[in-house]
């Protein structure tokens, strides 16, 4: 294996001819012109990218029987509205949703989803227990709204909580794009190995790490001390914001190999966290919902009812079919 000065990893004979291969030259003497054109994207996703905004295809969306309607995938911004809806469903027996599946391989362009969501990002979501239906994108504002809206005994954005859980959920909205977009991306998804990139944002992941582990260990200073969860004693938007990026990352669930390349034992008390989110119901189920990966068993494509964990995840399909 070679390097470049750049740090560029470069596999002789693994990467020969070809669209890679000369993307790899380039990138060691590149410089950026004057104006940024496109050209042809690498890796996984990137082919879907475009400069502009706007739908790509018609589509139309399905529509369940529910008020809320939600369109996902199980990604870790799809799993932090599913976790509270989840949650909703388990404090409130007349709620219920909807989750719809949308694969993020080109269906978030589609003409409808584009027209909830102008940024073509999963989550989004309609309500349509208002006089005209609510249009609801970013997962952050969808929660918000949730609790809100449906959250009556305001169990999860307490009022006398309300501000801290707030500063914490603009913080993971500010950090997750470093772990996904960042580290994420050049650790698990680039078509190559680029070393100044990872050492980035990996040093990034980490001290971001290390600010979650102060904050659950208590070493906030008297009254903004936290522990055991995000905000007190409780559970709150915080946690179901915050777990499906650094929870699963601890637990080993987000890019392969890389709880081990993260040292994250190190951050005992995030580990700690981490687990005991995993062991909630609400989560459990939460995390399967719009999943299209993982064991057949995990994985609930679309959800209409709280029977559907029972009846229709992607085993049970599957003998039904036999």
């Amino acid at each position: 294996m070679l390097k470049s000065p750049q740090g560029l990893q470069l596999f002789g004979g693994s990467v020969a001819l070809g669209l890679a291969a000369r993307a790899v030259v380039r990138s060691l003497s590149y410089s950026p012109p004057e104006v940024w054109k496109p050209k042809p994207a690498l890796g996984q996703f990137a082919a879907i990218n475009k400069p502009t905004a706007g739908p790509q295809k018609e589509l139309a969306l399905p529509r369940g029987k529910h008020d809320f309607q939600l369109y996902s995938m199980g990604t870790p911004n799809g799993v932090k509205v599913t976790i509270l809806l989840e949650a909703l469903c388990d404090e409130y027996s007349s709620f219920d949703y909807d989750a719809h599946l949308v694969m993020i391989n080109g269906d978030q362009f589609g003409s409808e989803f584009v027209d909830i969501n102008p940024n073509s990002k999963i989550p989004c979501a309609l309500d349509f227990s208002t006089p005209t239906p609510t249009r609801l994108f970013e997962s952050a504002a969808i929660m918000t709204y949730l609790c809100e809206t449906y959250d009556k005994k305001k169990l999860y954005f307490p009022d006398d909580k309300r501000t801290e859980i707030m500063n914490w959920l603009f913080w993971i909205q500010g950090s997750a794009p470093f772990v996904g977009g960042g580290f994420g991306h050049f650790y698990n998804y680039a078509p190559y190995k680029i070393e100044y990139a990872i050492d980035r944002y990996t040093m990034e992941t980490k001290r971001l790490l290390d600010v979650l582990n102060n904050r659950l260990g208590g070493k906030d200073k008297g009254i903004f001390a936290g522990g055991p969860f995000i905000v007190g004693e409780t559970v709150t938007i915080a946690d179901m914001a915050i777990w499906p990026w650094f929870g699963n990352l601890c637990l080993g669930r987000l890019y392969g190999g890389s709880d081990k390349f993260l040292n994250v034992e190190e951050y005992a008390h995030v580990c700690k966290w981490a687990k005991m989110m995993s062991e909630l119901p609400s989560v459990a189920r939460g995390r399967m919902v719009n999943r299209p990966w993982g064991k057949d068993e995990e994985q609930l494509h679309n959800r209409h009812s709280r029977a559907d964990f029972e009846t229709n995840t992607q085993d049970k399909l599957k003998t039904k079919a036999e």
